[in-house]
């Protein structure tokens, strides 16, 4: 427990540099995406009653990611860590189409934060999350495990903000159950880069065998 903390201590001093220098554009202004880059911004209201909370997995590597509103459907899944100024990685321009998962936190289906971070354009165009803007609350979002699991989030929260003000505790923090985010860029292009972050942040609503 104590070292899975300190994991996401880490990553909570870290993620502040994620939002200021991830999913940029690149040094060349980004063509126009097929989709706004931006959310309607929603929170699903709270359950009327208190179901039953899902059972958390152990760890397991993510193979595959499903977001069918936003039209994704994507694998093998990417390892991120540190570049070598420190910051946390982002998937490179040639895995644009490629979403990420940050290795130094929890995997999808463990107790706590988990974190994706993908695209959503580059220089070369549209990426794998150009289609974000669709992603309502309630929707899911699907992935694959190397342990043959399927994690099943259900979107809660859409949330787009100003990159110089990332809410860092409320993506990294330490939760008490099973919970995902997919980070990607949005906002009109500034210098070739986009000033937001749009955040999903979903909750494990089911576990079954792939």
């Amino acid at each position: 427990m104590n070292r899975r903390r300190a994991r996401i201590r880490t990553a909570s001093v870290l993620l502040a540099l994620v939002a200021l220098s991830g999913c940029s554009a690149g040094s060349d202004p980004a063509p126009a995406a097929t989709h706004p880059a931006r959310v309607a911004e929603a929170t699903a209201p709270a359950p009327a009653t208190s179901a039953a909370p899902v059972s958390p997995l152990g760890r397991s590597l993510p193979v595959r990611i499903q977001l069918p509103s936003a039209g994704v459907d994507t694998g093998p899944v990417l390892s991120l860590g540190l570049a070598a100024d420190g910051t946390v990685e982002v998937p490179s321009v040639e895995d644009a189409d490629r979403i990420g998962w940050y290795d130094k936190g929890v995997t999808p289906g463990e107790t706590g934060p988990a974190v994706l971070i993908g695209h959503f354009d580059t220089a070369r165009g549209p990426a794998v999350l150009k289609n974000v803007s669709r992603v309502r609350v309630g929707d899911e979002i699907t992935v694959t495990r190397a342990d043959g699991r399927l994690a099943v989030f259900r979107v809660r929260e859409l949330e787009q903000v100003d990159k110089k003000t990332f809410p860092t505790a409320k993506v990294y923090g330490d939760t008490t159950r099973a919970e995902l985010r997919l980070v990607t860029c949005g906002g009109e292009l500034v210098d070739g880069h986009r000033p937001d972050n749009i955040i999903l942040y979903a909750d494990l609503v089911a576990t079954r065998a792939a």
